[in-house]
């Protein structure tokens, strides 16, 4: 299945039904009067959040959705019918935006939650209600009244415990692949994920949920390689795991650059809780590691340091200990 994160659509609530304008007409009634019934009232739209579902490709070719139309009232007083709600399902973790995107309807962050978007119209009143001592028979009738309607922007932002960041090719999909049961995309070149990857990480009693997000460059936040729409999947993280190509000779140019995207993009980001993981350390040997580390450190100077790991995702080095300081991490959030 495709992935999208991103929709534009117009919905429309069901207009109301019109009134009717009828009389009663019975045999040995003489005086019958105004017996119309009302219109239906429209139906609503309504989006509905629901699980197991990650992607919003169903609102990419249709992207109209009306409400049913109540139905017009009828003689001998009888209400018409009113139109059926329209819901919309959509992925749990979906933002509904304005045309704009400057305003912010509802956030539904929960399976099952649910956001009335447009309301239907009323239905008209009949001619019965017109009905007055010096007017007997009338023959008007309301119409219905339209429903709502507007142009939305569905913003996908994933449900997920633990964003994994970093430049493309290093490693974030590999460790993905070890610690969870995705299988991504693998693969000796640069921006080998194209979409975010999903996995389900266990420990001991306990399971993290890993969002792998594309790979960043320097200068995302202006649109560059893959841009950074994607790190709005990584919001409504509570953590993230940094991941730094071990074999790069300057880790901490690496490491600021991507702080730089982060913040950039704006969101909280940089105020998660993180852990460093350095990863491909097998492909250096010890005294580079230890060089590059040291450095790596001193460069925070009195600043607080995050945690950091180094690991081999491909020989699974270091994977048990990651998986321990992970729940660790989590448990105190």
């Amino acid at each position: 299945m495709k992935f999208l994160d991103k929709a534009k659509i117009h919905i429309k609530a069901g207009d109301g039904g019109n009134g009717a304008a009828s009389f009663r007409r019975e045999k040995y009634i003489e005086y019958g009067g105004p017996n119309g019934g009302d219109g239906g009232r429209g139906g609503d739209v309504i989006f509905r959040a629901v699980p197991n579902v990650n992607t919003l490709i169903d609102y990419r070719f249709k992207t109209h959705f009306a409400a049913e139309r109540g139905q017009n009232g009828m003689g001998k007083m009888r209400t018409g019918f009113s139109g059926e709600d329209l819901i919309l399902p959509v992925p749990t973790g979906t933002v509904i935006l304005s045309e704009n995107e400057e305003i912010e309807y509802a956030d539904l962050n929960t399976d099952g939650m649910e956001y009335l978007a447009v309301r239907g119209g009323n239905g008209g009143w009949g001619n019965l209600h017109f009905k007055s001592p010096t007017n007997r028979a009338p023959k008007q009738a309301n119409d219905g009244l339209p429903g709502e309607e507007r142009t939305v922007v569905l913003r996908l932002k994933l449900i997920a415990d633990i964003g994994l960041v970093g430049f493309p090719n290093a490693g974030k999909s590999t460790l993905l692949a070890t610690v969870t049961s995705a299988r991504p995309k693998i693969a000796n070149y640069a921006f080998t994920t194209l979409n975010p990857q999903l996995g389900v990480m266990y420990a001991h009693n306990r399971e993290f949920v890993l969002v792998d997000l594309p790979g960043l460059i320097e200068g995302a936040h202006t649109g560059v390689g893959l841009g950074d729409r994607f790190l709005g999947h990584a919001e409504r993280t509570k953590m993230i795991l940094h991941i730094i190509d071990g074999t790069e000779e300057d880790w901490v140019d690496r490491y600021k650059a991507i702080r730089f995207e982060m913040d950039s993009y704006g969101g909280g980001l940089v105020n998660k809780p993180e852990i460093v993981v350095i990863n491909k350390i097998d492909a250096i040997d010890t005294d580079t590691l230890d060089e590059r580390m040291s450095v790596f450190k001193k460069s925070f100077g009195r600043k607080k340091k995050p945690e950091i790991l180094t690991i081999s995702a491909a020989g699974r080095q270091g994977i048990d200990t990651l998986i321990s300081q992970i729940e660790k991490k989590m448990m105190d959030l």
